[in-house]
């Protein structure tokens, strides 16, 4: 009866903690929610009202014009430009990487080395690596320019695609690559054209998401492309970007540039959230 009674009692007091725990979790849950979905929606309300045609037609206004008079479009096309720059930097070397550490010396000291150096960079704040492109590019060229917010951004673009294309790869079945080393199969050929393909949508997943964090940094660009408010071909200069605008425009005591200080918010949310949303969809028929 004691032992008996010794477990009702311990039961009850795990029953008792687990409550406790439960509530205070979904306590920070909601907490965390509400803050979240408030900041959501002051994004999209003001953002919203901020959408015009003039917005994505016409270039960043001088102060103190009347509100809706004047555009993003030069910033608007310096961040599409970076981020591809960026992109098509990043991509290819972040796949590589990832496929050698995958399928080619997974323990050797040079995969340790990268994964090392790799999960550095991933818990790096974005601004050290904006002061480490400005030391080694914009101080000795003597120039900010987009070419170097691009390398900036790459660097960003890159420990993110390895991560996701280790893993993907890592998560196919051996039995498909024996069986086309069986076939007589090259090595170069089964990663091409077996193992890359069944994790293409893995991959591809890792791409949007690094895309999709790029697209709102804003500290490397302070140190590197800086801004302007000028429509430019090239990004040999200066490069007008979204993020460093909605931070100039933003602190600034001028109406009509915090109005498109909103709008350029609320065009990069739904940027970011249009690409998470297409990176949880890839990764979802990846899995099934």
């Amino acid at each position: 009866m004691k032992n008996d009674s010794a477990r009702i009692a311990h039961f009850l007091r795990r029953k008792r903690i687990n409550r406790v725990a439960l509530a205070l979790a979904f306590t920070a849950m909601l907490f965390g929610t509400f803050w979240l979905a408030w900041i959501l929606w002051e994004t999209l309300r003001l953002g919203f009202e901020s959408l015009s045609l003039s917005l994505l037609t016409e270039n960043t206004p001088p102060p103190n014009e009347l509100p809706g008079a004047g555009g993003l479009a030069n910033a608007i096309r310096g961040s599409l430009a970076m981020v591809a720059l960026a992109t098509f930097i990043g991509a290819p070397v972040g796949i590589l990487s990832g496929i050698y550490l995958a399928e080619y010396r997974p323990q050797g000291w040079l995969a340790v080395t990268i994964r090392f150096v790799n999960d550095l960079l991933l818990s790096a704040p974005s601004i050290i690596i904006g002061l480490f492109v400005y030391a080694i590019i914009v101080v000795r060229f003597r120039q900010f320019s987009g070419w170097a917010g691009a390398a900036a951004l790459s660097l960003i673009v890159i420990p993110v695609v390895i991560r996701t294309t280790e893993n993907m790869l890592a998560l196919i079945p051996s039995g498909l690559r024996e069986a086309a080393y069986a076939l007589g199969a090259p090595k170069w050929r089964v990663i091409l054209q077996v193992t890359l393909a069944a994790a293409r949508a893995g991959v591809i997943t890792g791409i949007l998401l690094a895309v999709a964090r790029i697209s709102g940094e804003t500290a490397p660009l302070l140190f590197t492309a800086l801004n302007n408010q000028f429509w430019t071909t090239g990004l040999s200069g200066p490069t007008a970007n979204l993020p460093v605008t909605i931070l100039q425009f933003a602190m600034s005591p001028y109406e009509n540039w915090q109005h498109l200080a909103w709008g350029g918010v609320f065009l990069i949310t739904l940027i970011v959230l249009g690409l998470n949303i297409l990176a949880r969809t890839l990764s979802r028929d990846a899995s099934s």
